[in-house]
């Protein structure tokens, strides 16, 4: 499966942004897919993540109740609805896929090229 991340741009903080990520090639709704970010000079870490069905949803305790993940697998696609956007949510955000149990970036088996968001004060 190739992933195509989409959605990113510059913002003004407590704004919101809508990330999408089309898959093509493979059994989308095979794969649990998940978003993950990486600002400059830190580590890439997971930001939202949601299993196959849809209907089971995690999420990193620095997005939780701003932040909501969402697929459709008729459409080979996941979102990330972002609202109320912080500046220290700026970062190249970018979307995986894994039949994996565990949402480690290591554990993540096909990774999508990056889109950037930026949140200004």
């Amino acid at each position: 499966v190739q992933l195509q991340a989409s959605g990113g741009g510059l913002v003004q903080a407590g704004g919101s942004l809508r990330l999408s990520c089309t898959a093509s090639g493979g059994t989308f709704s095979s794969y649990r897919m998940g978003w993950f970010r990486q600002a400059p000079g830190k580590e890439r870490e997971f930001v939202a993540g949601i299993n196959w069905s849809g209907n089971l949803r995690y999420y990193a305790d620095s997005v939780k109740g701003r932040f909501t993940i969402s697929r459709d697998n008729a459409k080979n696609t996941v979102y990330l609805q972002m609202n109320s956007l912080k500046p220290e949510d700026t970062a190249v955000y970018y979307c995986a896929a894994s039949r994996g149990s565990t949402w480690s970036p290591a554990s993540m088996h096909v990774w999508g090229k990056g889109t950037q968001v930026t949140v200004s004060s």
